[in-house]
């Protein structure tokens, strides 16, 4: 656990996961409340591991007054189920259906991710995939969200910090902005070594079409370069520090990555799939549904500015270089 320097008192936690990712960071604010924000991932290393770094700062969990998720990825909620049921959790609304794995939700997936498949020509063979598509949601928690927080909102306790969404990453992603200090905990928008991928989410229950993960994630960087952010606590890695210099990096990273595309898509025609093959020749088997969402989030980048051609009279789409 490290202190991080604030008018409030901030620690932060480092929990293991089960994931590439490696560890994930979930902060503590002591102030008039003991707010967490995010929880973790559901394994027992890890609510060892959370609880004797709290106890190192004489902390322990029923002395949590409220906890706060930045997305509802298993990473950064899985403790949550160990928790006692009298502490409240916000969260964005998005959230809510992946923290309860509502069966109306998750029932819809798999026919989801096989249309999109479908359109963007992936192989047959890859199609059992789908199967274990759900499986990282058992180190995700089963416990709903107490109220809804969203742009704008502040909670007791956290009178300096303001509460922004930020989707992308997830499209429950938020962030909390303390604007005295410029610091912001961040979960995973602003990564010190790593630019977070854009998943690929289906549609919110009611809803009919699913939302484009990198415009909202550009979306998202373009509205953290307008604050004046002096620091970033992180869900993974670093803290960073030069805010403003790594966003900038990240917006010329994603046009670089972009004009690849587009440089490809001018020698010929291709499918989402195809892309997909061309830009991630050595990996995309292994960790094809992480590929794919980058891809897609590359077609959706340049059709939005106008730069290819969409073909979907037939599955799969193909993708032609022109336009604007």
């Amino acid at each position: 656990m490290n202190d991080v320097s604030c008018k409030q008192e901030i620690k932060q936690i480092t929990i293991p996961t089960p994931f590439a990712v490696g560890d994930v960071h979930t902060y503590i604010i002591i102030t008039d409340k003991v707010t967490l924000v995010d929880a973790g991932v559901k394994t027992m290393e890890a609510w060892e591991v959370f609880q004797r770094e709290l106890s190192s700062h004489g902390l322990k969990v029923l002395d949590i007054d409220q906890v706060v998720v930045t997305h509802h990825h298993p990473d950064h909620v899985g403790l949550l189920d160990y928790f006692p049921a009298n502490i409240p959790v916000y969260g964005h609304k998005r959230a809510h259906p992946w923290m309860t794995q509502d069966h109306r939700y998750f029932s819809t997936h798999e026919a989801y991710y096989k249309e999109l498949f479908d359109r963007m020509g992936v192989e047959q063979r890859f199609y059992p995939v789908l199967d274990a598509i759900d499986k990282p949601l058992r180190f995700a928690c089963r416990r709903g969200l107490t109220s809804f927080v969203g742009e704008g909102d502040r909670l007791d306790g956290l009178a300096n910090w303001r509460i922004m969404e930020t989707p992308g990453h997830a499209s429950s992603h938020l962030v909390l902005f303390d604007e005295k200090s410029g610091t912001l905990i961040g979960g995973d928008l602003i990564l010190a070594d790593i630019s977070p991928n854009p998943l690929v989410e289906p549609p919110y229950l009611d809803e009919t079409e699913r939302k484009k993960a990198m415009l909202e994630y550009i979306h998202s960087i373009e509205k953290m370069r307008r604050l004046a952010i002096k620091r970033v606590l992180p869900g993974h890695g670093d803290i960073v520090g030069n805010v403003q210099g790594l966003l900038e990096t990240r917006l010329k990273q994603q046009d670089k990555r972009a004009n690849k595309v587009l440089n490809y898509l001018k020698v010929q025609p291709a499918t989402a799939y195809e892309i997909c093959q061309y830009l991630f020749k050595s990996v995309y088997e292994k960790q094809l549904l992480l590929t794919l969402s980058e891809t897609l989030g590359q077609v959706d980048y340049l059709l939005d500015k106008g730069l290819i051609v969409e073909d979907a009279t037939s599955k799969p789409y193909t993708y032609t270089a022109g336009g604007k």
